[in-house]
């Protein structure tokens, strides 16, 4: 996938995470395309990882399945993000 199709993915799937994940998170629009391409690896790589049982560093194309993979791995990020930035906190 060239270069423009991962920053749209990025951009709608980090909106979309920080739409339905509770509470705020910080960060512009670049978090909001970094936070899209890294939930897009983890979503696909665990997709992956469930359909197969192997671990692959994989990621969903720019579609509707795609996308919501992507939400998914972008939620999962967000969730892992506060859980490590609450713990170097305490």
């Amino acid at each position: 996938m060239n270069i423009l199709a991962w920053i749209v993915l990025g951009l709608i799937a980090g909106a979309i995470a920080k739409a339905i994940y509770p509470g705020h998170q910080g960060g512009g629009i670049l978090a909001t395309i970094l936070l899209g391409i890294i939930g897009a690896f983890v979503g696909g790589s665990l997709g992956v990882f469930f359909s197969t049982g192997n671990f692959a560093l994989a990621a969903p194309t720019l579609s509707i399945p795609g996308i919501a993979v992507a939400v998914l791995g972008a939620i999962v990020a967000i969730f892992l993000w506060n859980a490590l930035a609450s713990r170097s906190a305490l």
